[in-house]
């Protein structure tokens, strides 16, 4: 008796879990846009921030930028160290990474930047803010990075905290 009752829980166990485990939806792979679908995206965000009457500029790279801040007219070379804050998200806002209320040292020109950054971040004085919408050529290009997936656009806040000149 006490053997059919152990069973009858045993079978009654692997039932429910069996019922669960159908339940749970699985995760559809992501599958990465192509450079033609981010190319639309990238148009469609853009048309929305102009209409909303922000104003967009382009580098001569092809990094958009908006000004958020003017500051104090000093801004950084080749070779200066610029201290900043920044956040890096996708285009449907969705944040990837952060300094938070910390800062980022890196050196303007370095390898070790995206195309994006070098180009763009020499637009952004000491003590202003800006945004750069940054194509998937001039960041992580068709590979992506880490948690940034192929051809996608990025866009990051910057405020230029400090800029610590080359000597």
């Amino acid at each position: 008796m006490l053997k059919m009752k152990l069973v009858t829980k045993f079978l009654l166990a692997i039932i429910i879990g069996v019922a669960v485990a159908s339940c749970i939806e699985e995760a559809e792979p992501y599958i990465p846009p192509t450079k033609a679908e981010e190319d639309a995206l990238l148009a469609e965000y853009l048309d929305t921030l102009t209409n909303r009457g922000l104003d967009i500029d382009t580098t001569a790279m092809g990094v958009y930028y908006i000004i958020d801040s003017i500051g104090n007219g000093t801004f950084p070379q080749d070779g200066d160290t610029c201290v900043v804050k920044y956040t890096g998200q996708f285009i449907d806002g969705s944040v990837f990474e952060t300094t938070g209320n910390s800062t980022w040292e890196y050196v303007l020109g370095s390898e070790n930047l995206i195309d994006g950054w070098n180009d763009a971040t020499r637009l952004i004085d000491e003590e202003g803010s800006a945004f750069l919408i940054i194509p998937s050529e001039l960041g992580y290009g068709t590979t992506g990075a880490g948690h940034i997936p192929p051809n996608t656009t990025t866009v990051f806040w910057i405020e230029m905290v400090e800029i610590k000149p080359h000597n």
